[in-house]
């Protein structure tokens, strides 16, 4: 099934697809593609920073007109006196992702879907890529899923925001190829395998390292394949538009 392009989809669009993506991609990996010793689930990764508020200790006894908030102005009635206004009304969706656990229950490996959102919204850029350094820093082996153009912003796209917290080394992405696969082996020596695609593309079968130097075959185009035959007609319209 060659890529489609997703750019034309929703955010809630892609966000459903993935996450049936990303249970295809565990049930594959269980069925087969793992050793008996190493197992696959599907995690949810929290992008948002912490508070830092002090958290203190609820009440002993009643409380007593809790959250009352009827006798404050109403914003759209009475707008806050402000030189300028900012909103942003997009619903954030959860970061999916796949870790493969030895049977210890450790995570030696983690598969990360990149969205549009990610890309997009800064702080969830920041803590996604923060969150893959942190993995390979720790000798967490990553596959990297990046199914979108990158933002003008990072033109050099997912793989050099990671790579260029590791190493000052350059990278581009090939202009007719502005997706990515990117495959990383982490221990001593971190190694990453980069493999640019296109919208129209079948994906190559990427590894999940176990091991600095041992590897399962990633079952991306199969998966892929598996999550689309179910994904709803009603929201295939503007993915299997002819291009422009």
């Amino acid at each position: 099934m060659p890529i489609h392009d997703w750019t034309r989809a929703s955010d809630a669009a892609f966000h459903h697809f993935q996450l049936g993506w990303a249970v295809e991609l565990s049930r594959a990996l269980n069925g087969g593609v793992l050793p008996s010793s190493h197992y696959a689930i599907t995690e949810t990764v929290d992008l948002r920073p912490a508070a830092g508020f002090l958290d203190l200790p609820e009440p002993d006894g009643p409380v007593s007109h809790r959250n009352r908030t009827d006798d404050l102005p109403d914003a759209d009635e009475h707008p806050p006196r402000a030189r300028f206004r900012a909103t942003d009304d997009r619903r954030q969706y959860a970061c999916r992702a796949v870790t493969v656990r030895d049977d210890l229950h450790q995570a030696v490996a983690a598969v990360l879907f990149v969205t549009r959102q990610d890309q997009e919204t800064p702080y969830r850029r920041d803590a996604l890529v923060g969150h893959a350094v942190g993995a390979l820093s720790r000798g967490t082996h990553l596959l990297a899923v990046d199914l979108f153009p990158p933002p003008r912003r990072d033109p050099r796209g997912f793989h050099q925001l990671v790579w260029g917290r590791i190493r000052d080394e350059p990278f581009e992405l090939p202009p007719d190829k502005p997706l990515t696969l990117a495959a990383y082996s982490a221990g001593t020596t971190i190694t990453g395998y980069i493999e640019p695609v296109g919208v129209g593309d079948a994906m190559p079968d990427m590894p999940i390292f176990l091991t600095p130097d041992r590897y399962v075959p990633c079952p991306l185009e199969a998966t892929y394949q598996a999550s689309w035959d179910v994904f709803p007609k009603p929201l295939r319209g503007p993915l299997e538009a002819p291009p422009e």
